[in-house]
């Protein structure tokens, strides 16, 4: 399965390299919670992946929230007496705090400081801000040409707009033979910063892409939105689905130097958590697995006690936790594609190891069936028997409805193809059955 070989690391040269191109083409775009910038942005993905592209209009009622006005910018800058400008917008986008409302005056200095942003700890960064919620404007410079600023006057404009629109997510969807879905959600709002999060979208694209060309078992839905509002909006237009919902992941920050890292949903220990925990530790890599706190990505959204799915995060650093975290210094340059295709790796194992994971019941649970006789043991007696004897009599023996596939894994420290391919042999010669049901979500799982 292509999939597959991507976890095995196979095809990860490959997959990687097309998503760093990727997000060479996507990193200059000026993207936001709404507007063009996240539209141009679904049109490069929409270009190698089917996306069912959604436009929610401003205005609309998202449980506490509703969506926002649509934000566009075309131009920006603070020139300073001679003409030249001394803040400008063509070449950065980040130094535009985003949201801004339209400006166009002339201030001194003294005016114009409390509007002016920079970091006196790293002096050539530009940082990323944002006024999402409140009618503000702003500008983001390094502090070292902050403070080489003159008194004035200073022509201040920002060439944007804030007016009804609407918001903007896509979906791909990869249709599975069984009933049940999982879902992987990466957020589409941050402009030129490329760990944070254009990793995220190019890895769930390249997922996307080859899932697409496999068969799963269960229904994956790529979901490709802002982030905050656009899970929320997503859920909020969802809800009637959820039940169906077996867990997932949100993908984010996979670029950076940092060990792999999973974010465990809000209940902890849920199929999704065991699943990535799983994965991780026969990965062979430097990993780690925290807690949930109420507190990142939109992990939080799937997770709140409303909802409460068993929605994790796979990320490198997590938010903050890098020092080129929302500033211009999160550019190309601290990405590599090698680091992309570990991440993606171990993405495509989660999702295969979560697609094949399933509990099962024993039909012949009185004593031990009979294999040979169903030409699933081998003719000669006396010897130990092998691997695939080994993995279906424990799959037999934790087929009680309360054990999944990962956990007789990990009883037998067994390869897990080996207990999946077991189970398929078994349900084959009906002696297991699917035990269905008991995998849909009920929030803590064994």
């Amino acid at each position: 399965m292509l999939l597959q070989d991507l976890a095995s690391g196979a095809r990860s040269i490959e997959a990687a390299q097309a998503a760093f191109a990727a997000m060479e083409v996507m990193y200059p775009i000026c993207r936001s919670i709404t507007g063009d910038g996240v539209r141009r942005t679904l049109d490069i993905i929409g270009e190698t992946l089917p996306l069912q592209r959604l436009e929610v209009p401003s205005g609309t009622p998202v449980f506490d929230w509703e969506v926002p006005r649509e934000w566009n910018i075309r131009d920006a800058y603070i020139a300073g007496p001679d003409g030249a400008r001394v803040v400008d917008f063509k070449a950065h986008n980040l130094h535009v705090v985003n949201y801004s409302v339209p400006v166009r005056a002339r201030m001194s200095r003294d005016e114009l400081e409390p509007h002016l942003h920079s970091l006196p700890d790293r002096p050539d960064s530009i940082p990323y801000r944002t006024t999402y919620w409140r009618e503000q404007w702003g500008f983001c410079l390094r502090h070292s040409d902050r403070v080489n600023l003159g008194p004035g006057p200073y022509d201040v404009v920002i060439d944007s707009s804030l007016a009804p629109g609407s918001l903007s997510y896509a979906e791909c969807v990869v249709p599975g033979s069984d009933a049940g879905e999982a879902l992987v959600y990466t957020h589409t709002c941050h402009p030129s910063l490329a760990n944070d999060n254009l990793t995220g979208i190019v890895v769930a694209a390249q997922l996307a892409r080859l899932l697409r060309e496999e068969r799963p078992r269960l229904t994956w839905r790529f979901i490709f939105g802002p982030g905050t509002i656009g899970s929320l909006t997503w859920l909020a237009r969802n809800e009637h689905r959820l039940a169906g919902v077996r867990g997932g992941l949100t993908l984010g920050l996979l670029g950076d130097t940092s060990p792999l890292t999973y974010k465990c949903s809000r209940l902890g220990q849920t199929v999704t958590d065991r699943v990535a925990t799983f994965v991780l530790e026969r990965s062979g890599r430097p990993h780690r697995v925290v807690d949930f706190e109420p507190y990142g990505y939109d992990e939080r959204q799937f997770c709140s006690p409303g909802f409460d799915l068993p929605v994790g995060r796979l990320s490198r650093a997590q938010h903050g936790d890098y020092p080129q975290y929302h500033t211009s210094d999160d550019d190309l340059s601290i990405v590599s594609a090698d680091r992309l295709g570990e991440s993606m790796s171990i993405a495509a194992a989660w999702i295969a190891t979560f697609d094949a994971n399933r509990s099962l019941v024993n039909l012949c649970a009185k004593g031990e069936p009979r294999l040979g006789k169903r030409g699933l043991y081998g003719a000669v007696g006396g010897q130990a028997p092998g691997d695939s004897e080994r993995a279906m009599l424990w799959v037999l023996s934790y087929s009680d409805g309360d054990h999944d596939l990962v956990d007789i894994a990990q009883r037998s420290n067994l390869p897990f193809a080996s207990i999946v391919a077991a189970a398929q042999a078994l349900e084959q010669a009906g002696l297991v059955r699917d035990a269905g049901a008991s995998l849909i979500h009920q929030g803590d799982m064994p």
